[in-house]
């Protein structure tokens, strides 16, 4: 009797720790964490990668590793994330290009933004800035219209087919009833670059990459495609200038599916009290992004209803990429 209650009392005790959620393992991380960003260097998701990286690795008391893979809008380096091991050992940084805007926009889209990721934590919200050279025609979205009116085809550069910026052009281009020309750049940093070298006249970029452009006068601001950014306080919205589009853009840090939740939450932990740092929070205004972390449950929602508007969007905008 004695050993038929012992036996029962043990495999009760069994059942409950199974229940219970397994703690992430004490000696993770125990190597040097993959950051894998699908943006080039030099650009707004580049500098956000790297400060994070460096305050995480810091929390972690392990390394961060940095590693740049752009390309197709920023799928290329995506898809490579999404395939690595679920391990926790390699990350990326996703923006709206890469998980809301590419399943609305690539048919033959080689991973699924909502199954083929663990969400680890929405980083902050970003605007983008449509940004021109000092001499451009222009200086506000109107004038912009007007010019594209008198000469139609004016060329706009983004970051690739499918990308924010390129969103941001066409909405642009329909709502204003222009045509414009597309000129797809692999990273926002060399918009910049050609803007500067007067190779192109005009183009959108993040918040994170033209925001100190324009605070040093290197180059003007047209408007934002988004809400207007704290960090331009006195750039006009698109809808404050007409073209009646406004959406929030965010930036989040996901893993492959199949990590172990603990770990995700060990990650996630980290990432939330990064960005309650003031030193992080006044860098991160600087590059236009406001820190506002979400939950990987919460952000994960938002994504799964955000597909089906952009892909809406998409359709209205008659863009569809191969």
């Amino acid at each position: 009797m004695k050993t038929y209650v012992l036996g029962a009392v043990l495999a009760a005790a069994c059942a409950v720790a199974a229940a219970q959620p397994a703690a992430a393992p004490a000696d993770y991380p125990s190597k040097p964490v993959h950051l894998l960003l699908p943006f080039s260097a030099g650009g707004g998701g580049d500098v956000l990668g790297r400060l994070l990286a460096e305050r995480m690795g810091k929390r972690l008391n392990q390394p961060f590793v940095v590693d740049n893979k752009p390309g197709a809008a920023g799928t290329i380096g995506t898809h490579t994330v999404a395939t690595s091991p679920a391990d926790g050992y390699t990350i990326t940084i996703g923006g709206m290009s890469t998980h809301t805007l590419a399943p609305a926009t690539y048919p033959k889209l080689p991973y699924d933004p909502l199954k083929d990721f663990a969400t680890i934590g929405r980083i902050g919200t970003s605007a983008i800035v449509m940004v021109a050279a000092k001499d451009f025609p222009a200086n506000d979205i109107k004038e912009f219209v007007a010019l594209a009116k008198a000469k139609p085809g004016v060329q706009y550069a983004s970051w690739g087919p499918g990308s924010t910026g390129h969103f941001c052009g066409e909405v642009l281009a329909q709502k204003a009833g222009v045509q414009l020309t597309h000129v797809p750049f692999k990273g926002a940093s060399q918009i910049m670059t050609d803007i500067l070298g007067g190779h192109i006249g005009v183009g959108f970029v993040d918040m994170a990459t033209g925001t100190p452009f324009v605070k040093e006068g290197r180059v003007k601001a047209l408007g934002v495609c988004t809400q207007r950014s704290p960090s331009l306080p006195d750039v006009a919205s698109y809808k404050e200038q007409g073209i009646d589009f406004d959406k929030t853009l965010s930036w989040v840090m996901y893993a492959p599916a199949g990590v172990p939740k603990p770990i995700v939450d060990k990650l996630a932990a980290a990432l939330q009290a990064t960005l309650k740092e003031p030193e992080v929070v006044s860098k991160l205004v600087a590059l236009g992004i406001t820190a506002d972390y979400l939950s990987g449950a919460e952000q994960a929602a938002a994504n799964a209803i955000d597909i089906p508007i952009w892909r809406k969007i998409a359709q209205d905008a008659n863009l569809k990429l191969e």
